[in-house]
């Protein structure tokens, strides 16, 4: 526990992992190049670009954000807004949802990027730039558990995540659907990476919204939509997705 505490503090300024195995990724390196010049590829020392640390036996990637936008893009896609607003989730996502819709995206950093269909918009999580119940289409994944931490250059508020989750209820529309995503299991704060949150924390500061739908994704990695709420209550970092609608 005590290696991992000072992991913490370590991989913001290196990543203390690939530090450790750069000895023989350099070595698997040199020798794969005197392999390639001698089957008479070209490889000039002025272009040399090592690689180390892709040689892996399957695709790595982020299970909870993986999921997480496949089924935010499914559930906008069945939905078919006219117009999706966006607060601050992954770019990538907010730039596949303009192949279904046109897509505002709300964040405190806006989004400098020319694209059909997408408009950046700057603006926070806790004061949303739209009037009250205005807003029919709405997501906010791996957003509002950082709110209040000061990570990104925000205000320091310990109840950032709650703060966020009364701004995104007050616009959402009567009929709207919001979906929301964020670290679930047992309740504590990390600073200044997150907080995690009891699922049905979640759901109580959504209290004048339905719950239509909860899923995540476990400790393990196993996604699963829908599944009870309290699956997860007792997960140390688990992902759980909330599908709210106002009556």
């Amino acid at each position: 526990m005590r290696e991992l505490g000072r992991r913490r503090f370590l991989d913001p300024v290196i990543e203390v992992g690939r530090l450790v195995n750069a000895p023989r990724g350099y070595a698997r390196f040199a020798a794969d190049l005197r392999r390639y010049r001698r089957l008479g590829g070209p490889a000039p020392r002025s272009e040399l670009y090592p690689q180390l640390h892709d040689r892996l036996p399957g695709t790595p990637y982020d299970t909870h954000y993986f999921h997480q936008d496949i089924w935010a893009a499914r559930q906008v896609a069945r939905f078919a807004p006219e117009r999706h607003v966006d607060v601050g989730s992954r770019v990538d996502l907010v730039g596949f949802l303009t192949a279904i819709t046109h897509v505002t995206f709300v964040d405190i950093r806006p989004l400098d990027a020319a694209l059909e269909d997408f408009e950046s918009v700057a603006g926070s999580v806790l004061a949303m730039p739209f009037a009250d119940r205005s807003v029919s289409s709405l997501s906010c994944l791996h957003v509002a558990e950082h709110i209040g931490l000061g990570r990104y250059g925000d205000p320091l508020d310990p109840a950032g995540t709650t703060k966020a989750a009364a701004e995104l209820a007050r616009i959402l529309a009567p009929g709207g659907q919001l979906l929301f995503s964020g670290p679930v299991g047992v309740p504590r704060t990390c600073f200044n990476a997150h907080r995690i949150h009891a699922p049905q924390d979640i759901i109580a500061m959504f209290g004048d919204l339905t719950l239509i739908e909860f899923g995540g994704i476990d400790d393990g990695g196993r996604y699963a939509v829908p599944r009870a709420p309290e699956d997860l209550a007792g997960e140390r970092y688990a992902c759980g997705l909330f599908r709210f609608t106002r009556p």
